[in-house]
């Protein structure tokens, strides 16, 4: 999973308060909203951070956002969690990731992720953190997560997790 390849003409941005966010359409409303009402506003106040993809035409093609967060120690499964203090524990989180409807099935969504995980993953050379999470709007979506070997994490079936550990090694096998 070295440097990720995008499709021709297409190419990444930092979320910028003129991109085209009001026509992004993915099929999941609450994706759509929060592009279209919160994502700039998070960036503006440094809560999060939001890519988008943009193809030929300039339009978003897709957009992830991403953030950091804390997990309780307890809520870790107990073979991550046993050589972790007994806290609150530093997690990257992937909050958002769309795909707009135009371009799915196009394996656009496995590059969005690809390249949320190398951030996730060159941030976390600077600030640590054990896992990286996210949740699942549904099944499908699930799905799709776990295929990259993310796990549920203990009673919130659709919060999951891959481990530090776990990131480091897709990395560095790519």
């Amino acid at each position: 999973m070295s440097g990720v390849r995008l499709p021709e003409g297409f190419r990444w941005e930092r979320l910028r308060r003129d991109h085209p966010r009001r026509q992004f359409r993915c099929g999941e409303e609450e994706v759509d909203a929060w592009l279209r009402t919160k994502a700039w506003q998070h960036q503006k106040k440094h809560l999060s951070v939001t890519k988008v993809l943009l193809d030929l035409d300039e339009w978003i093609a897709g957009y992830y956002t991403l953030a950091t967060g804390q997990v309780d120690f307890s809520d870790l499964p107990a073979e991550l969690a046993k050589k972790l203090p007994r806290r609150s524990l530093p997690v990257a989180v992937v909050a958002w990731l769309g795909v707009a409807s135009h371009h799915q099935r196009t394996g656009l969504g496995r590059l969005l992720l690809a390249q949320a995980l190398r951030d996730c993953y060159e941030a976390g050379e600077t600030f640590a953190f054990v896992a990286v999470i996210l949740d699942c709007l549904n099944d499908a979506a699930k799905r799709f997560y776990q295929k990259w070997d993310f796990q549920e994490l203990p009673g919130h079936p659709y919060r999951l997790f891959l481990s530090y550990r776990q990131l480091e090694s897709m990395m560095n096998d790519s």
